[in-house]
């Protein structure tokens, strides 16, 4: 029995993977691309849409037939249930707006963190408190935390004098706590700029 013609017609239904190109493609399969620096048919371009759609639809089945062909050549690793090719180093450079980010130098607090094994925990913005019953900020408005900065009463220490404004200390602490957190700021900020000068 002569199967022969059963089998071209079957082949027939399928494109060839081998793509003859007059100049070779440029493959960069670090990125997955391929440069086509080849002519285009330009009879074909100008013979009508449909004429021209299939000219580029055919081109670009080419294209990504070469490139897939590329693929299938590099070194590959077997899966359970799939073939992984090792990709190459990306060989094409392509320009950036604008440049890598220098790598910020670290805080003393960091420094200090990373010299004695500290490790940050981030903490949730919301706390529950007990005397409302409800969650509140633990910063800011509403916040928590300034809950002790306006108490209705405010024992007044024994060396401290009798007419002192103790809500007036109060404020002035807070007040200075946040200058010397600026202050910090500030002298952090002065050192990286130091840094990224060289």
């Amino acid at each position: 029995m002569d199967v022969s013609g059963i089998l071209d017609e079957h082949t027939s239904r399928f494109k060839s993977v081998q793509v003859d190109r007059l100049i070779p493609v440029d493959h960069d399969l670090g990125l997955l691309s391929s440069f086509d620096i080849n002519m285009l048919n330009e009879s074909k371009l100008n013979a009508g849409p449909k004429k021209r759609d299939a000219y580029l639809l055919e081109l670009s089945r080419e294209g990504a037939q070469l490139l897939v062909n590329e693929l299938f050549s590099q070194p590959t690793t077997v899966d359970e249930d799939s073939v992984y090719a090792m990709l190459p180093k990306i060989t094409t450079t392509l320009p950036r707006e604008k440049p890598l980010p220098k790598e910020k130098p670290m805080t003393r607090w960091e420094k200090f963190a990373k010299l004695k094994g500290i490790e940050s925990r981030k903490k949730s913005r919301l706390v529950f408190d007990e005397a409302s019953g409800e969650y509140r900020p633990r910063f800011g408005y509403k916040g928590v935390n300034n809950d002790d900065q306006k108490p209705w009463l405010i024992e007044v220490p024994g060396n401290a004098d009798v007419n002192a404004d103790m809500y007036q200390e109060r404020r002035d602490e807070k007040k200075e706590r946040i200058e010397k957190n600026t202050r910090r700021m500030t002298r952090n900020a002065e050192e990286r700029m130091a840094v990224e000068r060289g």
